[in-house]
């Protein structure tokens, strides 16, 4: 092949970092800015509907246009490109899948009864005064059960922004609790695929990596949980008459009973046991289907000439059950697996997107250029920090954003007699956290596309992920427990 000469590859944790000796920096920028003046002129000009309704998506497609028009011009190979969004595209399929069950879970849980259920019980025990601060406590205990920032929100977090939106609350609000909470716990939880990847990219060992992240991660998540203690304290809910007429229009409605939490509770338990997502996810669906025959028979043939059909129609496409409160019948509506098609779409065009950019090599380009310029130990770190936020945005994946900083940079801090777990750790602030602030982001379109809020709703109110960055920054900034090879903290 004519570019092997030129192009270099290497592999690091089954992930490919290809080097391109023809591309400048200049060129490997142009697709980047490209693709981020069209989304913004999409998102502030457009209102997102500038090609329609699948506008970011198609957007993302056209930035891999030019940077395969980028990659022509330098010697890579169509059939390099072609390879390389493959294996983007294979590392999103378990996602994909786990997406279209999420789909399906969402409208058998609500034709059961288990989410009016969840409502009609956390109305009364989750009070208006805690119930931010109280979404980030479960989410996290969750999350660190089960190492899983998705589960959470597709379990517990599903749930969560039924109740409070049953509250008055705005739905922005409760997804930036339950993503908060999430996200602290997948980065401290050890059985956390991204909490794994880090400090086996910097160096370092598991729990090592985890009691030096504490320094940071802790003190971010207090702040959080003050501020949503603020927030909690200082909204206007609907009241206690408004509850009361809630949980009266959903009791007439469903028959609630405390035996559908068997439901979530089987998909909790399979997750904590480490039985695989799809297979948890699966026998949540199976299960409801069971139930919303025993429990829901009124609904089913209310909503279908047959329960079977009715169960069908859940499963795949849009379930809507009419109450007689206006704000219940938006919370009680699912697209089933047809409802996470906008989302699935959105993360194939990304994996196109960031498949192309790294087949040009454009990605380790962009990374060794932040590398070059950090002439400090504190322009290091806020080098790795712009690293990882820059592969959110263009690779549109939270591993690249850990796998190839993380290559890239653990020399530069072994040079500074830096110890790995400040790499590590710093990967986790910045890379594994603010993937979901990202829109076109694997784990944005997840989050956005499970809890039916969008990033633009949320981003504000995650105030974790958002705050992790600059709380690193702030630690390298004043050489608050920077450890030394040798083991001190500067």
């Amino acid at each position: 092949m004519s570019d092997d000469n030129n192009i270099s590859e290497f592999k690091a944790n089954d992930q490919n970092i290809i080097e391109n000796k023809e591309l400048n920096f200049f060129e490997a920028l142009i697709p980047v800015i490209i693709l981020m003046g069209m989304l913004f002129y999409n998102v502030i000009f457009a209102d997102g509907a500038m090609l329609g309704d699948y506008s970011n998506q198609i957007i993302l497609l056209l930035g891999g246009v030019v940077a395969a028009i980028v990659g022509f011009f330098n010697k890579v190979t169509f059939g390099r490109m072609l390879t390389e969004i493959w294996e983007n595209l294979k590392s999103v399929f378990i996602p994909i899948m786990i997406l279209f069950l999420v789909g399906a879970l969402a409208g058998t849980w609500l034709i059961s009864g288990v989410i009016p259920a969840m409502v009609y019980y956390g109305l009364q025990v989750l009070s208006p005064d805690i119930f931010l601060p109280a979404s980030v406590i479960i989410a996290a205990v969750i999350s660190i059960a089960t190492g899983s920032s998705w589960t959470t929100s597709a379990t517990v977090g599903i749930a969560l922004v039924g109740i409070g939106t049953a509250l008055g609350i705005h739905p922005g609000m409760i997804a930036g609790a339950v993503i908060s909470g999430a996200y602290f716990g997948d980065k401290m939880s050890p059985l956390s695929d991204t909490t794994n990847l880090a400090p086996a990219m910097a160096g370092t060992d598991l729990f090592t990596h985890i009691k030096y992240m504490a320094f940071t991660t802790v003190p971010t998540i207090i702040v959080t949980l003050i501020v949503f203690g603020i927030l909690s304290a200082t909204i206007e809910t609907s009241g206690s008459a408004d509850i009361s007429n809630l949980l009266g229009t959903i009791d007439n409605t469903f028959n609630i009973s405390p035996w559908l939490f068997l439901v979530p509770g089987l998909v909790v338990a399979l997750i904590l046991f480490k039985t695989k997502p799809l297979i948890a996810l699966g026998a949540g669906v199976i299960l409801a289907c069971v139930f919303a025959f025993i429990f829901q028979p009124e609904i089913l043939d209310a909503l279908s000439d047959s329960k079977t059909g009715a169960i069908v129609n859940s499963i795949f496409t849009d379930t809507n059950i009419i109450t007689e409160n206006e704000k219940l019948n938006d919370l009680f509506s699912a697209g089933g697996m047809n409802g996470m098609l906008w989302t699935i779409y959105l993360i194939i065009c990304a994996m196109v997107f960031g498949g192309i950019m790294d087949g040009i090599g454009a990605l380790a380009k962009i990374t060794k250029a932040l590398l070059s310029v950090a002439t400090s130990i504190f322009g290091l770190f806020a080098s790795t920090v712009v690293s990882c936020l820059g592969l959110n945005i263009v690779a549109s994946d939270q591993y690249l954003a850990l796998v190839i900083p993380g290559k890239m940079f653990k020399k530069a801090y072994e040079d500074r007699g830096l110890a790995p777990e400040n790499l590590s750790r710093t990967l986790e602030d910045s890379g594994t956290v603010t993937s979901v602030l990202i829109p076109w982001n694997t784990c944005g379109a997840y989050q956005s596309g499970v809890l039916g809020v969008g990033v633009g709703e949320y981003f504000f109110y995650a105030v974790f992920n958002w705050l992790s960055p600059f709380t690193t920054l702030l630690f390298a900034a004043f050489r608050i427990k920077i450890r030394q090879i040798s083991g001190k903290l500067a």
